[in-house]
């Protein structure tokens, strides 16, 4: 499956993703997928400049990304799927029906969420739609780099850190 991660990460394209995950999957084209960014030239030139001359980067909406889905995953090279907010993999995974397992990148501090793990912080209604993907028999964990443990999303919703 050439589409080797399907990520959510409220930064969407930092060092982290293009150089933690980039380097060790070797990957060779990210799919963005954020319906203002999709919309926004400005935006997309902004995260164009954070990928290698060798990385392709395409910016998708939901609709479009759902529709050219097939074309992704009939790739060769590998590649990664990225949505900024659990809502946007949720539509992308029932527009798609095949996505099997999302990882939990980073969901940052904002009013309204608890810590689970020092990079993810999830509101109730969040938590609810992590558990209804799960349900949908979607496997997500949380893992912000390659060499740290995947957080089974059980673990995930049972932790609490202290900040």
């Amino acid at each position: 499956m050439p589409v080797e991660l399907y990520r959510i990460d409220d930064r969407l394209i930092h060092g982290q993703v293009v150089v933690g995950w980039g380097q060790p999957l070797e990957l060779r084209f990210i799919v963005l997928v954020d319906d203002e960014v999709a919309a926004s030239d400005w935006e997309q030139e902004l995260y164009r400049m954070g990928v290698p001359p060798e990385m392709d980067v395409f910016f998708e909406s939901v609709e479009s990304a759902v529709r050219r889905h097939a074309q992704f995953a009939a790739d060769t090279r590998p590649g990664l799927l990225l949505t900024g907010d659990i809502e946007t993999m949720r539509r992308l995974v029932q527009g798609v029906g095949s996505i099997r397992q999302v990882n939990i990148g980073g969901i940052h501090h904002r009013a309204g969420r608890v810590q689970r793990l020092r990079y993810v912080f999830l509101a109730p209604e969040e938590e609810r739609a992590l558990r209804a993907l799960s349900e949908s028999g979607v496997s997500v964990s949380a893992q912000d780099v390659p060499a740290a443990r995947a957080v089974p999303l059980d673990e995930l919703l049972s932790s609490r850190e202290v900040a």
